[in-house]
């Protein structure tokens, strides 16, 4: 099988005249991702991104990860919003699913977050933890005053040089930032920090593909070049319209459901690693569409977990959602339910069988029972979780997101609305200015 496969038969049953309809508007859109003719086109950065990536650059981000793991038992990445979602969601789907469970090996540190929120209980016991350990820092934010990064960065910075001093400190930070201006770039120049840019025609949330995520996932132990492999052969395959687009054809549904009044789009796994993929994919899309009082409102589940708790809703709750399934075909490793003489649990009818197949027998089963109940389902299926994949699976998203925000109406790549709550909370700070 290819890598990625899309399937919206049990989507297009809901919609199909709808689907019919918009082609035309689909094929538009994607002229404007490709040829930037429409709006947010300064934005369009990520479009050729995977392609046009240098391998020195890859090369050099190896070589500074290797330093990093040198050196380092842990390593923070610190940022917010996409400066954190897309490697958080390429290293969890990558890594063993205990992985913080066990104490760091040499040259493999452990990658933590912070700047992602403004608890104070998290920050003080990320630094209990970081007490005495080798440690570095993945610095990330355009301006450098991103209030929830710039305060973890202030704190981690401090502790780093009283713990390594301020000489060793300096090879241990690493800033990701503008290429020229900003309170980042200004310290990063002045302290000696390695930094590297963050594109200006590159937005957060599409930005997983340039350093902002390379650099954390490399860290972690990953293959960024087989990452970006994996995007440069979905975006050669979703450059032109046609039925061999998945990309196109997924924007195209799903703009057919809201049109049919489908409000709500569920993006569910049945494999826990992905659980931080849903998270970046519904930053993207969310940030991405909903504006001018338009859009489909992202939402995500862990399945067979939530079918206990929000299957319920989702089975015959109001009928204005839909699902998009990702499915992974390979596990990574064998393993059998074991027959059991005396049978109490009444399992020995699986005896034998792989986990998998009774997951995947769930899944199905769910897809018919959903279906039956009204919601429509579509169906993307990797061919296991590894780099490639993961890699096509980002750009994937990424282009059906500019087609689908374009389809709708939108400007896909802004984002005015983040900013009222910041205004909000400077001036209750009592910041100058506010």
């Amino acid at each position: 099988m290819k890598a990625i496969e899309l399937n919206i038969e049990k989507a297009l049953y809901f919609a199909e005249g709808k689907f019919n309809d918009n082609k035309d508007a689909a094929v538009e859109a994607l002229t404007k991702v490709e040829e930037g003719t429409g709006a947010g086109n300064d934005f369009l950065g990520w479009v050729n991104l995977p392609s046009e990536t240098p391998a020195e650059l890859l090369d050099r981000i190896n070589a500074t990860a290797k330093r990093l793991q040198d050196n380092c038992d842990y390593v923070v990445c610190v940022g917010i919003g996409g400066s954190y979602l897309g490697a958080k969601a390429v290293n969890t789907a990558l890594a063993d699913n205990f992985e913080y469970y066990y104490a760091p090996n040499p040259g493999e540190p452990k990658v933590l977050y912070a700047g992602q929120n403004i608890s104070e209980d998290y920050t003080a016991e990320l630094e209990k933890l970081l007490d005495g350990k080798r440690f570095g820092i993945i610095v990330i934010s355009k301006s450098g005053t991103t209030t929830e990064p710039a305060i973890a960065f202030r704190i981690l910075k401090e502790k780093l040089e009283k713990q390594a001093g301020k000489t060793a400190a300096k090879d241990l930070i690493v800033a990701i930032t503008d290429a020229s201006k900003g309170a980042l770039r200004t310290l990063a120049d002045q302290e000696g920090y390695e930094t590297y840019v963050i594109p200006d025609n590159v937005g957060g949330r599409f930005s997983v593909l340039t350093p902002v995520g390379l650099l954390p996932i490399a860290v972690a132990g990953h293959d960024i070049k087989k990452l970006v492999a994996g995007a440069v052969e979905m975006e050669n395959s979703t450059k032109h319209s046609g039925d061999g687009n998945i990309a196109e054809t997924y924007a195209r549904m799903r703009n057919a459901l809201y049109a049919d009044g489908k409000k709500i789009e569920i993006l569910v796994n049945f494999e826990p690693k992905l659980h931080y993929f849903n998270e970046w994919w519904k930053q993207l899309y969310g940030e991405s569409e909903g504006k001018d009082h338009k859009g489909i409102f992202p939402a995500a589940v862990d399945f067979t977990t939530d079918l206990h708790s929000m299957g319920q809703w989702i089975q015959e709750g109001e009928r204005t959602i839909f699902e998009t399934v990702i499915s992974v075909a390979k596990p990574a490793v064998e393993r059998r339910v074991p027959s059991d003489e005396a049978n109490l649990d009444g399992l020995n009818y699986m005896a034998g069988k792989r986990i998998d197949e009774v997951n995947k027998m769930a899944e199905l089963g769910t897809q018919m029972a959903h279906v039956d109940g009204g919601v429509p389902n579509m169906r993307i299926v990797l061919d296991s979780l590894n780099e490639h994949t993961l890699g096509a699976l980002i750009y994937f998203f990424e282009k059906a997101c500019g087609i689908s925000g374009y389809m709708l109406g939108v400007n896909p790549f802004n984002q005015p609305g983040v900013e009222a709550y910041k205004k909000n909370m400077f001036k209750l700070l009592k910041k100058p200015g506010y």
